[in-house]
């Protein structure tokens, strides 16, 4: 008999970055369905920047930051 093992869901936000998923997950779009994921850790974007949609891209590393 053999047991599966599965990884928990781990969600992070990092200030001024993307959502790290990682672990056990499925992402889906509305329209398409399953989308396929080429890495078991994805980045998703969170500041609307990245052409790369649901993914982040890095974009959000071009918006200026306040220096004071």
């Amino acid at each position: 008999m053999t047991q599966e093992t599965t990884e928990p869901t781990v969600i992070r936000a990092y200030l001024d970055g993307p959502f790290l998923v990682r672990g056990d997950f499925v992402l889906e779009d509305t329209e398409q369905g399953e989308v396929p994921l080429r890495r078991s850790v994805i980045a998703l974007c969170r500041c609307g920047l990245s052409r790369n949609a649901p993914m982040c891209d890095g974009s959000h590393r071009s918006r200026s930051r306040s220096t004071t």
